[in-house]
């Protein structure tokens, strides 16, 4: 009975993990696919509107550079959090937290038993 639960809270953790990571994934997806079509779309109307601006000129524009700046910055704090060196309060801070939490429930009910 006991490894079938075992069994079936590492199979809820592991799901739990797949979504985060298909979430980050679909996260970077994005980014990137947005970034480039802002990208694209302002050397097309810029080179259009008569301004003949090239590809790192558009890359380097402030308008476009903070788009991929700001959001890559929520991009990396997502891959830490997934991939490790979780920000203050990470997965394995509250794993130990709640070990120590629980070890002292059993040892404060073995007191009261005595």
């Amino acid at each position: 009975m006991e490894l079938e639960q075992t069994n079936t809270i590492k199979y809820r953790q592991a799901r739990k993990r797949v979504k985060e990571l298909k979430g980050f994934y679909w996260h970077l997806a994005i980014y990137v696919l947005i970034n480039l079509f802002i990208t694209i779309n302002k050397v097309i109307s810029n080179y259009y509107n008569g301004q003949s601006e090239s590809w790192s000129e558009a890359i380097w524009n402030f308008d476009t550079f903070s788009v991929w700046i700001f959001w890559g910055v929520g991009i990396a704090f997502h891959a830490i959090n997934i991939f490790g060196y979780p920000l203050i309060l990470g997965k394995d801070w509250e794993e130990c937290k709640i070990k120590k939490l629980m070890e002292k429930e059993e040892e404060q009910s073995k007191l009261f038993r005595k």
